[in-house]
């Protein structure tokens, strides 16, 4: 992790070492954890983009990441890359290998601070930061890069946090002076509040760790440190492979793909329905609910019957109100297992038929399954159309060999994944007792 877009000034002593830093690190072929297979990945859970989409890749260094995007975004691979970061000899490494591979029409380097961006509102379909968001922090690089985005616009951005839920003495006396660290719960809590929504993710890989520090190492070893801000440097290097060595399975790297809110998509706060969990005083409301959305009593029954289960989840039992304040539509997770290793089961999911195709369903699901992700769940089980949940992440549940203790069309079954640090269970589905399976 290298601070290749530095935004604050340097004394001159500081100046000499951020030089010697940065010598560290040139012409190493990444600048951060991270790989092609993982930047391609990160790619595919944008979803279709434009043709020719206009993309923004923040903090880019010498363009690892910038050079397969120009390449490879947009149905016709044909992205208009516009690649920023402080640190010239990386830009200049980057305008070289663009024209090398005949991009230099469609890709534009550009010496700026990743802080105070010069473009204007809206200027890009997807933003695009490997490695270096931690430069302005997490929640900062979520606010100021909204409006950088077009409407149907993709932020794409890489976080490292905690992956042990107790972490060491050792790894925090490193972490906390410099970044503390957050779990995915709190960081998936950050990307809510900032007004985005999660369209995908994933751990790094070990590999991708090793592709940085493997190459770092080595030049590490080789490096001469013959002045007292090249030992500082080298110094700082070695402290951190040193902590990567002893504590590496206590944190990572994690991909973000968001997408912001609009009207009607549940954000706190904002659009036309406000989301929050369930009262004891909405049951009736939420009974009526599932009473005009279903054929029969038998989704409301089921409701009234979890809440009297040993399944219940306190504050996963979420409405969502109208601008009149009334309950128009509800969602539910209650606990299953898979083989007896715990997930959720969304089920059921109701609006009022009045207000059915509005956002208010969409809305009142995003904001249940965050509370889910908030509070460190990590796999959540549906049955239902399998295109009204793809929206939502869920892919076909046989993917991960769970399957149902009924017959269903494979597609219907479907599967989301919180947090996927966390094994992924195989196996049949253990409904509670209220479903009657």
């Amino acid at each position: 992790m290298t601070d290749n877009t530095s935004t604050t000034d340097h004394d001159s002593s500081a100046d000499e070492v951020f030089a010697a830093f940065m010598e560290l690190h040139r012409g190493l072929p990444r600048q951060a954890p991270g790989s092609d297979d993982s930047t391609r990945h990160l790619l595919s859970l944008c979803g279709p983009l434009p043709e020719r989409p206009r993309v923004l890749d923040v903090g880019c260094g010498p363009g690892r990441s910038a050079l397969l995007l120009a390449a490879e975004a947009g149905g016709a691979g044909l992205a208009e890359v516009t690649a920023v970061d402080l640190h010239e000899p990386f830009l200049e490494e980057l305008r070289t290998a663009a024209s090398a591979r005949g991009l230099d029409g469609r890709l534009r380097a550009v010496r700026a601070d990743m802080g105070a961006l010069p473009f204007e509102d809206g200027s890009f379909d997807l933003v695009w930061a490997e490695g270096s968001a931690y430069v302005l922090g997490f929640d900062r690089a979520l606010a100021q890069w909204k409006r950088l985005l077009a409407p149907g616009g993709r932020l794409v951005l890489t976080e490292c946090e905690w992956t042990a839920a107790e972490p060491s003495a050792g790894a925090r006396a490193f972490w906390d002076p410099q970044y503390p660290l957050r779990s995915t719960a709190r960081n998936t809590a950050a990307v809510e509040a900032a007004g985005y929504r999660l369209l995908g993710g994933f751990l790094l890989p070990d590999s991708d760790w090793a592709g940085y520090y493997g190459p770092l190492g080595e030049r590490a070893a080789a490096y001469t440190a013959d002045t007292p801000a090249r030992a500082a440097a080298l110094a700082g290097v070695r402290e951190e492979l040193a902590v990567r060595e002893r504590h590496g399975h206590e944190y990572g790297y994690r991909g973000w793909v968001l997408a912001p809110v609009t009207a009607g998509d549940g954000a706190p706060g904002g659009g036309r329905w406000r989301t929050r969990p369930e009262t004891a005083a909405d049951a009736g409301a939420v009974r009526a609910v599932n009473l005009a959305a279903f054929e029969t009593p038998l989704e409301a029954d089921l409701v009234d019957a979890l809440r009297a289960d040993g399944s219940w989840l306190p504050g996963l039992s979420y409405v969502a109100e109208g601008p009149d304040g009334r309950v128009a539509a509800h969602a539910l997770l209650t606990r299953c297992a898979v083989d007896g290793v715990p997930a959720l089961a969304l089920a059921p999911v109701a609006a009022d038929p009045a207000v059915q195709r509005s956002g208010a369903g969409s809305a009142v699901v995003r904001a249940l399954l965050a509370a889910a992700a908030r509070r460190g769940e990590s796999l959540v089980l549906v049955l239902g159309h399998p295109s009204y949940y793809a929206r939502f992440g869920f892919v076909p549940a046989s993917r991960y060999g769970i399957r149902p203790p009924f017959e269903v069309p494979d597609e219907a079954m479907m599967a989301l994944v919180l947090d996927d640090s966390v094994p992924v269970p195989a196996g049949t589905i253990g409904y509670p007792a209220p479903f009657g399976i």
